[in-house]
């Protein structure tokens, strides 16, 4: 905050006392802050400059900056690439609101960056008006890298970003291409059209441009079911949160506090059974010799430290909140915010902290442990070989495993780690089922779930996604070692798909995939696709020994 707004507030309470003029008046401009004073809020009568909401009116907006006099002087081909970069703008910015879908950050898109972008186009023409070709790659430099770029730091973002400059910045722009990526077979269109007069323009936007979809993103319509969703969720986890805690027990407000914490210590003692379940690191050390130890074991006997960590702190946790309600410790305010947290189903940050990342309310999240920890006490009975099928989104570092794969390739091959990558094989099978084939190199992994598509078994490569199906659970995969591919050429057809822990993407990045597909790639990195490891839902039906479909 600027310190000024301190002095500005006395300033201002000397001005009242002393009788100031009564015309006087004082305008402040702001972000959006928290910190500016109280009572500076209190005396002013205060404005807001939202962005409108919509392609349409996003794409109105960022047009109508420009005046009449600027687009009609302007050459044919210049409106034309103006009017796409219009829709470009409105699409950046407009996206934000699927979440982690539509980007992986927040970025400040303003109408700054569209405004300079225009200046760049100009420029440009002008230069190379005497050759009468259109510089697409150096404009799709400027905007993508530069301009709208300069504020994109994560890498899929930016990949992104060029996909969509990619579909729009080409010689079919200036033929009334279609703005809409990808949207054949589709009932909708919006086409850029041809050059015409500011007012035309205006018109153009208010009659052509369909009611708003996230088709107009590249994006499948199972996405605004998402992030309607989303919005609902967070609507009611704000109003459970200003609920007195008593709310809805008959005025006791204070014992259905404590009822619901002992409801769940019961589930941690005797339905998980932590504390009896935690696992002897020593007692595994013990069964590995120093040639039966090697990489995969390493990423497994990590999983096993990560696991007793988690299980002391909440064991240890819930022990101390049950003597504080025995009357044997004093309840700090530390146990008050744990206490909190399980009454609205929500994993307590000290537990957070050391887990793995999750979106889960406290009760999925327990059964998700429990889960994991089925899995490390399946692989301690014999240490010694790695599972037939691993359940990869049952780790609470899915790197260390994949890094494992790559390790054993390296000695293997005598090679040098830092030159391999993880190559991915979708196969046709699931984990139980008898015939799957033995894994001749890498390991076989399960626990993918592609959101943004679908995975068709059938054809072995990704699909539209079905009508409110927003995730498709993968086969078994095979990860294995493989060299870096420089060449280009043999990556056609494949899509390279990020992964991520949770649905929230961002930091919870693990690695790319590739998968196959007769579609151009582009169309999935702009429908925002990507494997997700842990979805609430729809990964809990799968466990070692049980025999579910593909979903």
């Amino acid at each position: 905050m600027p310190r000024f707004l301190i002095e500005l507030e006395k300033k201002l309470d000397a001005f009242a006392a002393e009788g100031s003029n009564p015309s006087f008046r004082l305008f402040v401009s702001s972000d959006p802050s928290n910190s500016i004073p109280i009572g500076l809020l209190e005396r002013s009568i205060k404005l807001t400059n939202e962005p409108p909401q919509g392609v349409k009116q996003n794409i109105k907006r960022a047009f109508t900056a420009f005046t009449k006099e600027e687009i009609d002087d302007k050459d044919t081909k210049i409106k034309t690439i103006l009017f796409a970069l219009c829709y470009f703008h409105s699409v950046m910015l407009e996206r934000r609101k699927f979440g982690a879908k539509g980007w992986n950050m927040k970025y400040p898109f303003n109408a700054g960056d569209l405004r300079d972008s225009s200046t760049v186009l100009n420029n440009y023409m002008e230069s190379n008006a005497s050759s009468g070709k259109i510089p697409w790659d150096d404009l799709k430099y400027i905007f993508g890298e530069i301009m709208y770029g300069g504020h994109i730091v994560d890498d899929w973002d930016r990949i992104l970003c060029k996909a969509y400059l990619d579909n729009l910045m080409n010689d079919a722009l200036l033929d009334e291409a279609e703005l809409f990526p990808f949207i054949e077979g589709r009932p909708i269109s919006f086409k850029c059209p041809p050059p015409l007069p500011y007012e035309k323009y205006i018109e153009h936007i208010e009659t052509e441009c369909p009611p708003e979809t996230p088709l107009a993103f590249g994006m499948h319509p199972n996405a605004e079911i998402d992030f309607r969703t989303k919005q609902c969720q967070e609507l009611f986890a704000t109003l459970q949160e200003i609920q007195p805690r008593g709310a809805g027990a008959g005025g006791g407000g204070a014992g259905s506090l404590q009822e619901k914490i002992q409801e769940f210590m019961h589930r941690v003692s005797d339905e998980a059974q932590l504390d009896s379940n935690k696992l002897n690191i020593d007692d595994i050390a013990s069964k590995l010799g120093e040639d039966s130890r090697g990489p995969y074991q390493n990423a497994f006997l990590q999983e096993c430290e990560y696991m007793n960590a988690l299980i002391a702190a909440i064991v240890g946790s819930l022990a101390e909140i049950e003597l504080a309600f025995k009357g044997e410790l004093t309840m700090t305010e530390k146990m008050e915010q744990l206490m909190g947290a399980i009454f609205l189903n929500q994993v307590p940050a000290p537990w957070a902290k050391i887990a793995y990342p999750s979106t889960r309310g406290l009760g999925s999240w327990l059964d998700n442990l429990r889960h994991r920890l089925e899995q490390l006490n399946l692989w301690k009975e014999d240490p010694t070989k790695t599972p037939t099928v691993t359940f990869i989104n049952r780790l609470f570092n899915p790197q260390s495993f994949l890094t494992a794969i790559m390790q054993v390739f390296a000695r293997e091959k005598q090679q040098e780690l830092n030159k391999l990558t993880v190559q991915t094989d979708v196969l046709k099978k699931l984990y139980w089922e008898e015939d799957l084939p033995p894994c001749k190199e890498g390991a076989y992994v399960f626990g993918f779930q592609v959101e943004g598509c679908r995975w068709d078994n059938a054809l072995g490569q990704l699909e539209e996604s079905y009508p409110k199906r927003p995730f498709s659970v993968m086969p078994v995969v095979n990860c294995r070692a493989a060299f870096f591919n420089t060449d280009a050429k043999k990556e056609q057809g494949l899509y390279i798909c990020p992964v991520y822990k949770t649905e929230t993407r961002g930091a919870t990045y693990v690695f790319a995939a590739q998968l196959k597909t007769k579609h151009n790639p582009s169309k999935w990195t702009l429908a925002g696709v990507a494997l997700i490891l842990d979805v609430e839902g729809v990964s809990d039906a799968y466990s070692p020994g049980k025999q579910v479909g593909l979903t």
